[in-house]
This record gives C-alpha cells, structure tokens and sequence, in this order.
C-alpha cells in the first residue's frame, strides 16, 4: 500500500513524526530542499500511484493550495484522507470554523477526517493489515 504525504509543509514535521507511527514504509513525501517543475510532475505522479492520499493541515500552512487540492482529490478518487492537527500550534477560532467546513466537505464527497495524526496512524494501519489479510 503507497501513502502520499500532503498538505502543510513550510519546515512542519508532521511527516516525519507521522511517518514513524505507520507499519509501512511505502509512502511519498513530496517535500524537497530545492522545488523544480520536474518535482511538480513527480508530485503528481506519485499521488496517481497511491492508493492512499493524505493531507495534514497544520498551523504553519501559509498558502492555501493543499486545501484546494483535498477538496478536488476528494471529489476525483477514492483514498482521500484529511487531519487539521494542532502538531504545530493552534488555529484560530475562525480558521478552525473554515476548516471544519473543509472537513464536513471532503467527508460529503467521500473522503474520510481524523482528527489527530494518531487517529491517522491508527486509520492509516489498519488499511494495511486489511491489505495484507486480503
């Protein structure tokens, strides 16, 4: 089972303590030092080839494009995770109120919320046991 690893970045290590919770290591993370048109198209191909793709919202998120990208991978395939986590710090209450939004929306169009990066791990984990035992 491949993860993609979306959403905030801007020095977050949401990734990297996510990462360490899962019983896969077959996952994506689309973060890079130095951001090329090339990384652009590996992005894109590396989330058609995931069965799983994941967006964590946190705090430090200073562009929008990842809430963007949730709602439409939410209405275009199956497999669409969203976590709006406090690992970085808090959201305002009218933030937290817009992102609720984005949580009731991506769940009405399939996609599936956790609401911690545990929750996430634990989701994300047992998917790949069912895989396994399938």
């Amino acid at each position: 089972m491949r993860i993609f690893l979306g959403g905030t970045c801007n020095k977050s290590t949401w990734r990297q303590k996510l990462v360490k919770m899962l019983n896969t290591y077959d996952y994506y993370n689309p973060v890079v030092a130095d951001w090329t048109p090339e990384c652009r198209y590996e992005e894109l191909h590396q989330r058609e080839l995931s069965e799983y793709v994941v967006y964590v919202i946190t705090a430090k998120m200073i562009g929008v494009y990842s809430i963007a990208e949730v709602v439409d991978d939410s209405n275009k395939r199956k497999g669409v995770v969203l976590c709006i986590s406090d690992h970085d710090g808090t959201f305002d209450a009218l933030q937290m109120n817009s992102l609720h939004a984005v949580e009731r929306l991506v769940a009405s169009n399939g996609g599936t919320v956790c609401a911690t990066l545990t929750s996430l791990a634990r989701y994300l984990n047992e998917r790949v046991v069912d895989a396994r035992h399938s």
